[in-house]
């Protein structure tokens, strides 16, 4: 079995070891524009030592942002300030990613620390930040407290799909080595796969075929403009953890699929069709959501990413060594300490010392451990 820290390649991108950062919403951006914050906060991840750092969910259509803080692809002035951040990753040798998503009914809310709720007339008056019409495969709304989404017509489909791939293309443009459709979390291609959430007696709804058509329609538009030697990777909700919602058997079938149109990767997290993206619906333990990707990875042969609660180095090296998973994502660890990589390495193989640190650094704790040998 592979171990924490042995290189894994997806296609012909080779990854330093398996311990990666998954997306985590800044909602720091300017109309769609990354900025200093960007650079900083990812680039500090990858100072830490992370293999591959994933850029938190990226609008392919302003329609399609979370809040009015999100990154955004929708067009081309919005390259340039994230291939800032991509060059700097790459030169720390960290693989640069990023996730391709659009929100749907979950469209147009306040950011986080402004209550996550959906925007208003107050928000207009105060931050000059304006609610929009949101947008789903059917007009059931997020929740009370959410407006109920217009359904999207089978053309309105076809020109989300061409935004992604375009969307894909700019990533390319910007020096992103490898691209995450979110299908996940209760946003929009979660909404269309859910059938708690899609309700359409179309081609893109009624049984698990139908509601998984716009994924597989996405997934192979973003596989046509990406480079062979460049991986794609999807992100689902494996369960929606709701009776009568998506369950683990039904992201298997869809996770097959995804194989077959040349996706590299399914990245397993939980829950969030209702509530907040993060609000799993699950018992919350450590390593809760590591399951999922085992299942996936024995069922269908493909590499999987887990995330959810990995806590320590030992954890993180079992699920890699016992076969549960080919990656690892480090998320609110990550936050807590950003050198958490080098840290895991550090103690599960203390012979190599700060070898593997920024050499700025390395030097310095290489010195404080020669002083307490010294001392001792």
């Amino acid at each position: 079995m592979a171990g924490l820290f042995q290189p894994l390649s997806l296609r012909k991108v080779a990854l330093a070891h398996r311990i990666i950062i998954p997306p985590m919403c800044q909602y720091r951006a300017a109309n769609g524009l990354a900025n200093d914050w960007h650079l900083a906060h990812y680039g500090r991840l990858a100072m830490g030592g992370a293999a591959m750092v994933i850029l938190e969910a990226t609008a392919i259509d302003p329609g399609g942002r979370i809040s009015h803080g999100d990154l955004g692809l929708w067009q081309d002035d919005q390259i340039a300030p994230l291939r800032r951040v991509t060059e700097f990753l790459a030169s720390l040798g960290t693989v640069p990613a990023i996730q391709l998503n659009h929100a749907g009914r979950k469209a147009s809310c306040r950011r986080p620390w402004h209550g996550f709720t959906p925007l208003d007339d107050e928000d207009r008056t105060q931050r000059g930040e304006a609610p929009w019409p949101v947008v789903a495969p059917s007009g059931l709304a997020a929740s009370e407290a959410h407006p109920p989404p217009q359904p999207l017509s089978e053309a309105a489909i076809g020109e989300l799909v061409t935004a992604w791939a375009a969307a894909a293309r700019r990533a390319l443009a910007a020096g992103f080595q490898a691209v995450e459709i979110h299908a996940a979390h209760g946003y929009l291609l979660h909404q269309f796969l859910s059938p708690l959430s899609n309700r359409r007696n179309d081609g893109y709804g009624g049984d698990h075929r139908g509601r998984m058509r716009m994924v597989l329609e996405v997934a192979r538009a973003v596989r046509a403009v990406w480079p062979d030697d460049k991986p794609v990777l999807v992100r689902v909700s494996a369960v929606d953890g709701i009776e009568g919602g998506l369950t683990l058997d039904d992201t298997v079938a869809l996770a097959h699929e995804l194989k077959a149109l040349g996706v590299d990767a399914i990245h397993c997290s939980s829950g969030g069709l209702l509530g907040s993206a993060t609000a799993a619906r699950l018992p919350r333990r450590p390593g809760f959501q590591v399951p999922f990707a085992q299942r996936v990875r024995a069922d269908v042969g493909i590499a999987t990413i887990a995330v959810g609660l990995i806590l320590t180095p030992e954890q993180a090296a079992e699920i890699v060594a016992t076969g549960q998973a080919d990656l690892v994502a480090i998320g609110r660890e990550a936050l807590v300490d950003p050198n958490w990589p080098l840290r895991a390495r550090h103690r599960l193989e203390p012979e190599r010392g700060f070898a593997d640190w920024p050499v700025e650094s390395g030097w310095w704790l290489d010195r404080r451990d020669v002083g307490k040998r010294e001392s001792a």
